[in-house]
């Protein structure tokens, strides 16, 4: 999980910041964070359209600039041609709806995440699956 974090700090995105981690046999195979697609300008240039409009947090993804953490994760195990089948995505921020959709097609079986993001969509669509999903607790 402190991957995660470190990942995430490398996010480009003006409203939050999220990292992701592809573990599979306990090796890292794809880290993502969120921001604008390679080679478009990023939010920090152009102001966060979604922050414009005042679009409450959770809504409108589709006016977002930049991918989740969680996609980009994934976009990088493809693009590398290495599979997700089977793997553990830990995030430091529960995957909404859209990311639970490409998590459910990209055969990833367990998901770990850090702080919890209200989805409800994404918990229904993790009901008809045998995805794991746990919130990680930090123990002392």
């Amino acid at each position: 999980m402190e991957m995660t974090k470190l990942t995430a700090t490398r996010s480009s995105c003006l409203r939050r910041h999220v990292g992701a981690v592809l573990v599979k046999e306990t090796r890292v195979i794809a880290t993502g964070y969120n921001g604008a697609p390679a080679g478009v300008t990023h939010c920090e240039v152009t102001g966060c359209l979604r922050q414009k409009l005042n679009v409450p947090s959770g809504q409108r993804h589709e006016l977002c600039r930049g991918l989740h953490a969680e996609q980009n994760a994934i976009i990088q195990a493809a693009l590398y041609g290495v599979s997700t089948e089977g793997a553990t995505i830990y995030c430091t921020t529960k995957p909404c709806s859209i990311c639970t959709k490409m998590i459910i097609n990209a055969k990833i079986t367990k998901i770990v995440y850090g702080e919890y993001y209200e989805d409800s969509l994404a918990d229904e669509l993790l009901k008809d699956t045998d995805i794991r999903i746990l919130q990680y607790k930090k123990e002392m």
